[in-house]
């Protein structure tokens, strides 16, 4: 037997705009299953929310950022909604390498939100599930061929390791073959 205590859920959405820009949204939700003395608020009836925090980034092709805003819509305490425009020093950083440090050193600590830290670190991979697959999709559709850029995800995972049979399959260009090294004879 067990009884479900708590439940953190997490959803990310990618958007492409009419301006040519794209949204990467994301919420999260932490909902206790019973009733539950807070220290802010006083008592907080089971399956309502602890957190409800939700953050929307405004991406151009690039991944840069080109604004970002966040909603506090349920919090433990009021002054969490003081940081709720905390997020705006990230304009202009861009996501791929060092998007965790840029996070960390524009709106690390006390600056911001921990939860809003959480999510934002993990908006990249939306964008990066939603900006080049849309693009790459649009090339197939258009009857043109692949990018010569080499894909992000290639030497990501172990199914798109660059000396496996997917990358050969689908990336033949990129794909690398494992070199052995020589066998010593034994004497």
């Amino acid at each position: 037997m067990r009884e479900r205590l708590h439940t953190r859920s997490i959803e990310f959405n990618g958007y492409r705009r009419d301006d040519g820009l794209w949204d990467i949204e994301a919420e999260l939700r932490d909902l206790r299953h019973y009733d539950t003395l807070t220290p802010g608020k006083g008592l907080l009836p089971a399956g309502q929310p602890v957190h409800h925090m939700a953050i929307t980034l405004t991406l151009n092709d690039e991944f840069v950022v080109q604004d970002v805003s966040a909603k506090m819509l349920s919090t433990p305490f009021g002054m969490c909604m003081e940081i709720q425009d905390s997020l705006k020093p990230l304009v202009g950083a861009r996501i791929g390498y060092g998007w965790r440090k840029a996070i960390s050193e524009r709106i690390g600590g006390v600056q911001s939100c921990t939860h809003l830290r959480e999510l934002l670190v993990n908006m990249a991979t939306a964008a990066l599930q939603t900006i080049p697959i849309w693009h790459v999709q649009q090339r197939k559709k258009q009857g043109l061929p692949p990018s010569d850029e080499r894909p992000h995800y290639l030497g990501q995972c172990h199914s798109w390791r660059l000396d496996g049979p997917v990358v050969l399959q689908h990336h033949p260009r990129f794909h690398q073959p494992q070199t052995t090294p020589p066998q010593q004879e034994t004497p």
